[in-house]
């Protein structure tokens, strides 16, 4: 809908009110050929932004022909005092914060961190230019374009700033955006916090991770698969289903796998307990007070259309939409650790799953690791959220001597369901994936309405096969290295039919299951067997001949079909890169 088409229309609407038969006849076939022109100039500017290679503009054309995946607004009779509402409800963990925080003294001998003009330089330029600009009103094209003359400038600044352990206030900024979380948004609960903060304080804070990650030892927790370089959701995955099925590949054995969910556990750290952690993993005195200045004394308000809220000074809680704060959650839960060695606490963020292997119907290591987790988070103020946490029993005896005694915390009996969705796949308690396949074909399915949408409209069809890769082949291929091996028959052909579909609808080849299948894992493997801090490393061994990967040993085809396994047949047929 264009300024022409606009006025055509009113043309149209004009000579049917003038009762004149010819001269509406005429309009309304002007009106046609400029919706026309319109489409086919439309088509024309999205074919230009893909030749381009402009994916955002790309992307904004396509969704304005599909109207694919429409934001939640937020409902229009929202009250003035809502943002206050909101803000206060965000804040809400602060009131309870009664620790003081106080800066060490600083060591003669330790020096700060001094940043080079050519690293500030270099993250300038990587600054994405279409983000939102944060609570300074600076936005990221400015800084990019200007990079060259800024970088100097901000160099002193940051140095500055690391020096006098000290962080300035509009650094600390942000501005909390209320997405709702479905369309019917009213508790405040409803609503999912975005953080806006200062672009040029990402950059800021992400030379500082850099140098935090540099001062770490690789096998610092080598059970959190978030935030570290070469982990995924698969990873995490991978790990938890292999230590069961090898442990369920012996006799008299079942599983127990707890999925912890916790209560805002970005906002619930306190500041003194991070410091104090990181002192004692080496960080020095300087880079500890500027975090805990960087955590303490931070502006927040809340900004709903054209409603803001109030700010609130907070000094609790590591600020969601900071580049540091994954980073500093990920060293603030660094010891949570099992204490039993049949028991593995497998973390992706505050995404918690702890894997109790119980052998001859002995329970104790496994409970008594659940109370002393209970026990961790309650000394760490973390909060569990026992209505959302779930338990899931594998246990394929055919003889069962008695039945599960559920699990108790905080004096909250645990809900045990036959299946749960951890990090977006679903795991069910045979550990068969029909569930979860069954649920990727028809989130597939309803996209290839957004597809058949596209084709109308005749554009090029590498855009089809673009959009098909980007909306439709990614949920089908998600985490497929942990389930696909083990799929039935129907549910690999019914994947299958969805990617045939999309073959009709673009009229081109594409790639099959299958095929990603393999090309995942064998790229998966490659990257596990040359990354020795990979906690499944050890399981990628050359026999003597060094030619040949050892193979796993597995009693049950259960095992023999996972990922691990399966990859080191695939990795032995393969040949050398």
């Amino acid at each position: 809908m264009n300024r022409e088409v606009r006025l055509l229309l009113k043309a149209r609407d004009a000579a049917f009110r003038s009762g004149d038969r010819e001269a509406y006849s005429s309009a309304r076939a002007n009106l046609r050929k400029g919706i026309c022109q319109a489409k086919l100039a439309h088509k024309q500017r999205i074919e230009e932004h893909f030749n381009s290679s402009d994916p955002w503009r790309m992307w904004q054309g396509i969704q304005s022909i599909t109207d694919y995946k429409p934001p939640n607004t937020v409902p229009p009779s929202s009250s003035a005092s809502l943002p206050d509402e909101l803000n206060h409800f965000y804040a809400r963990f602060d009131k309870n914060n009664k620790e003081i925080s106080l800066k060490a003294e600083h060591q003669p001998s330790e020096l700060p961190v001094t940043l080079s003009t050519s690293d500030v330089y270099s993250t300038l330029c990587k600054v994405n230019a279409q983000k939102a600009a944060g609570p300074d009103g600076i936005p990221g094209r400015v800084l990019k374009a200007c990079a060259e003359q800024l970088a100097e400038v901000f160099t002193d600044i940051f140095n500055l700033s690391l020096a006098q352990t000290t962080v300035p206030t509009i650094f600390k900024t942000s501005t909390i955006v209320p997405v709702p979380k479905h369309s019917t948004a009213l508790a405040p609960n409803d609503f999912r916090p975005v953080a806006l903060t200062p672009i040029i304080a990402k950059c800021f804070d992400r030379l500082v991770a850099s140098h935090l990650k540099s001062c770490l030892p690789a096998t610092l927790d080598p059970f959190q698969f978030a935030y570290c370089h070469n982990r995924s959701t698969e990873d995490a995955i991978s790990t938890a289903l292999h230590s069961a099925l090898t442990h369920l590949d012996s006799q008299n054995t079942h599983v127990r796998m707890l999925f912890i969910d916790f209560s805002s556990a970005f906002n619930t750290v306190i500041p003194p307990k991070l410091i104090s952690k990181l002192s004692q993993l080496g960080i020095s005195t300087s880079n500890c007070n500027w975090i805990l200045d960087f955590l303490t004394n931070t502006p927040q308000s809340v900004k709903l259309d054209n409603l803001s809220s109030s700010i609130i000074t907070l000094n609790y809680g590591v600020p969601q939409g900071c580049v540091l704060s994954p980073l500093l959650y990920s060293l603030f839960t660094h010891d949570c650790v099992p204490v039993y060695g049949s028991n593995t606490i497998i973390k992706f963020a505050d995404d918690t799953t702890v894997v109790g292997l119980i052998k001859d119907d002995d329970e104790s290591a496994y409970r008594d690791e659940v109370q002393h987790l209970a026990v961790w988070c309650a000394t760490n103020n973390l909060e569990l959220n026992t209505q959302k946490t779930k338990e899931i029993i594998v246990d394929f005896r055919r003889t069962r001597s008695h039945g599960h005694t559920p699990i108790y915390i905080n004096g909250a009996v645990v809900e045990r369901v036959l299946s749960f969705k951890s990090l977006g796949i679903h795991i069910s308690d045979d550990l068969t994936w029909s569930h979860n396949t069954s649920t990727l074909v028809k989130k597939a399915q309803q996209r290839l309405y957004f597809l058949r949408s596209i084709k109308k409209v005749h554009l090029n069809p590498r855009i089809l096969v673009e959009f098909y890769c980007c909306t439709i082949e990614s949920i089908l291929t998600n985490c497929i290295s942990v389930w696909h091996s083990n799929c039935s028959a129907s549910d690999r052909k019914a994947l299958q039919r969805v990617v045939k579909t999309a073959q009709q609808i673009t009229g081109t080849q594409l790639t099959s299951i299958e095929n990603i299948y393999h090309k995942r894992c064998l790229g998966r493997a490659r990257n596990i067997i040359k990354d020795a801090s990979q906690p499944n490393h050890g399981l990628f061994t050359f026999l003597p001949s060094g030619r040949r990967y050892r193979s796993l040993r597995s009693r049950t085809s259960r095992l023999r079909k996972r990922f691990f396994p399966e990859d080191v047949t695939l990795l032995n047929a393969t040949p050398p890169i």
